[in-house]
């Protein structure tokens, strides 16, 4: 099983370094700016970024930022590090299908709370530095083995009422399908089934307790008057 470990701040030395490289993907950028809210155009709209300075969408600058973190708290000092304080400086844009090498570098050790300062960087994969920074951290006293946490896998998928309207104006050149929708005896079942047919998608006909998808229509304000009702004990 792979482990993750830290460096104590005893065994730190000034000099001492640790990397990361990552190439940048589209769904890097998307995930970003879904938990960061960031939907700036420049990074999540492709018709915008085409017409930018950029010439594409780019990367979130705070996601090079993110991926300094993430040597710093698995690597150097590692699991138990305290972050105090990150200073950056964005050099260069990042795009999709860029390489970030990312290196982190002891620069002074305070022996007052344990305090390391690192020098941080982001090259790309022609070697030209994209971010620098420095980072302050309270590097932990004891030592730390974990088991590496398996992240779970995330897909990215467009918004439901964007595939729901494409679908619709697909359907919508068709003649409408006609289904049996057994049982449509609440008010959402009824009028997911009565929109789909206001859209021109389904003809629907209605299977259940006649009494009851009447009783559905009338709470939920639903004309059923021209729609078929087939009446059935249960």
């Amino acid at each position: 099983m792979e482990t993750i470990q830290n460096k104590t701040y005893d065994e730190i030395q000034v000099g001492d370094t640790a990397t990361l490289s990552h190439v940048l993907t589209k769904k890097d950028i998307e995930l970003f700016a879904v938990m960061s809210g960031d939907v700036n155009p420049a990074h999540v709209d492709e018709v915008y970024a085409k017409s930018s300075i950029f010439h594409g969408i780019i990367a979130h600058g705070m996601y090079g930022g993110s991926l300094i973190s993430t040597v710093l708290g698995t690597q150097l000092p590692g699991p138990g590090t305290i972050y105090l304080s990150q200073s950056l400086d964005f050099k260069k844009p990042v795009c999709v299908g860029d390489t970030l090498n990312v290196s982190v570098r002891v620069k002074e050790k305070k022996d007052k709370k344990n305090i390391v300062v690192l020098d941080c960087k982001c090259d790309n994969q022609k070697g030209h530095e994209v971010i620098s920074g420095e980072a302050v951290v309270m590097a932990p006293t004891e030592k730390i083995n974990r088991p590496k946490t398996i992240l779970p896998n995330v897909v990215v998928q467009e918004e439901d009422s964007e595939w729901f309207k494409q679908f619709i104006e697909i359907q919508q050149k068709n003649k409408p399908i006609k289904v049996g929708i057994v049982h449509p005896v609440n008010v959402a079942s009824l009028g997911g089934a009565i929109d789909a047919a206001e859209e021109g998608i389904i003809e629907p006909v209605l299977i259940g307790p006649e009494n009851k998808i009447k009783a559905a229509g009338e709470e939920g304000d639903i004309d059923l008057s021209k729609y078929e009702v087939v009446g059935t004990r249960h």
